[in-house]
């Protein structure tokens, strides 16, 4: 989702002093990952943030920044075909984000010792719950913000309800070049924010902002990915904290209680939020996501403490 990238990119786009990003410390990753090094007794609590389709890092840093000032350490990773042109990303299938996600876990957890906490914005949400779905051993939490499995908030057009026709269309090598641009009001309730957003959604630099729109061919990689997820919740074992916006203008709440319902075998903590609306980790909610984020996952990382030598990963 690019409007918060682009939100970032106007507010501050410089990782906290002391810390470099994973491509420049390491030589490993890719260049528009960063690694928040973690302090005192949380630093072996590693927390995987996910942005969201058409996003990029930068749109999570707000939240990787709060999260590493209480001391977890952080990883946000880029998608598979993000953070370049529109070519890149309509190249890449669902099962290439799932793989960037599943990288960027399993360098976070080399660097932690510790499973991790997955935490995803939007289609990151859905990457967050497919980790937890296919590595459970791997996966001490996940985050689930502003989930979605569908656009249907009330802010979207009426005529994508056909988008069950993509498929069609590509089978038929038609709309490569389509894209749905995204409109007002950007997933963001808070009207001066919204004017920064729209300064720099169309700036031209992918790699800052996302890009201005959803490839219809991304849009059915969306589709298929939300269709696994969906049907596979009752593998999660996971906890999780799910937040939501009760106006939310691009993925209605009902997101959210899909995986209340989906998912049986672990607890689910659903929080609503009142103010705000697709973007809740930028918008007027951001400090109650923040700091339900950092609650989370301090009781993640306590009961890490009662319990060592978790390493591993399900195959």
């Amino acid at each position: 989702m690019n409007a918060a990238a682009a939100t970032l990119r106007a507010m501050d786009d410089t990782p906290p002093a002391g810390h470099a990003s994973a491509a420049a410390s390491t030589g490993t990753g890719t260049a528009h990952e960063y690694l928040l090094e973690g302090h005192g007794p949380l630093a072996s609590t590693g927390v995987l943030l996910i942005h969201g389709l058409t996003g990029t890092p930068n749109e999570m840093r707000l939240l990787a920044k709060g999260l590493n000032r209480a001391g977890f350490t952080v990883l946000a990773v880029q998608l598979a075909g993000h953070c370049g042109t529109q070519d890149d990303l309509v190249a890449t299938r669902w099962q290439d984000w799932v793989a960037s996600a599943r990288r960027g876990a399993d360098r976070l957890m080399q660097h932690t010792g510790q499973p991790v906490i997955t935490c995803g914005l939007s289609m990151g949400a859905l990457l967050a719950l497919a980790l937890a779905i296919e590595r459970p051993r791997q996966v001490a939490g996940v985050v689930a913000l502003s989930t979605t499995f569908r656009y249907d908030g009330w802010s979207i057009p009426g005529y994508t309800r056909l988008a069950f026709l993509l498929p069609l269309f590509r089978a038929l090598g038609i709309g490569r070049r389509s894209v749905f641009m995204e409109a007002p009001p950007y997933g963001i309730k808070d009207e001066a924010l919204r004017e920064r957003v729209v300064a720099q959604m169309h700036s031209g630099d992918s790699a800052a902002a996302g890009l201005p729109g959803n490839p219809w061919w991304s849009v059915i990689e969306l589709r298929a990915l939300s269709a696994y997820v969906k049907r596979n919740l009752g593998k999660v074992h996971a906890p999780c904290l799910v937040m939501h916006a009760r106006h939310d203008d691009i993925a209605a709440a009902g997101n959210a209680q899909d995986i209340v319902r989906g998912v049986r075998h672990a607890p689910v903590e659903l929080v609503l939020l009142d103010d705000s609306y697709h973007m809740i980790t930028i918008d007027r909610d951001r400090r109650t996501v923040l700091a339900r984020t950092v609650a989370f996952a301090e009781s993640i990382a306590q009961k890490q403490q009662h319990q060592p030598g978790q390493e591993g990963s399900a195959p």
